[in-house]
């Protein structure tokens, strides 16, 4: 049911600085981006074997905070079936702007979790740039 870690998501107030640490300090490419009102929102960057870092901007203050993890999945139903019959809230499976599967909860801790599962469609795999709305 659980595949691996998708991805973890950071705040930055400099995407530009974080993209030349991650891509050209220590050589990472960027997979995608996102955009909002036509101007770029965050990105993801391949870390190899499926996995990345989501990077958004944020408010100021917000940089360096840990957003959410993303653990991917092969079958989010189950997932949401087995959180929710174990007592733990998930929002229904949702296909994000990345065109990936994508349900919510909380671990005890109060800490995100997105459970992810890719399509054929996924961006992660696919790159180019998605707009976003919120």
């Amino acid at each position: 049911m659980i595949t691996r870690l998708a991805h973890v998501c950071i705040h930055t107030e400099d995407l530009a600085e974080t993209e030349r640490f991650y891509c050209d300090l220590l050589g990472l490419e960027k997979g995608f981006v996102f955009m909002k009102d036509d101007a770029l929102f965050g990105y993801y960057i391949k870390l190899g074997n499926d996995s990345f870092i989501e990077v958004f901007k944020g408010d100021p203050g917000a940089a360096g905070n840990i957003d959410h993890l993303a653990i991917e999945t092969d079958d989010i139903n189950q997932v949401i079936s087995t959180l929710r019959s174990n007592g733990f809230d998930a929002t229904d499976k949702k296909l994000g702007v990345d065109k990936s599967w994508q349900s919510w909860t909380e671990d005890p801790n109060g800490v995100k979790i997105e459970f992810h599962q890719y399509t054929d469609e996924s961006l992660q795999f696919r790159g180019g740039a998605c707009e976003v709305d919120w």
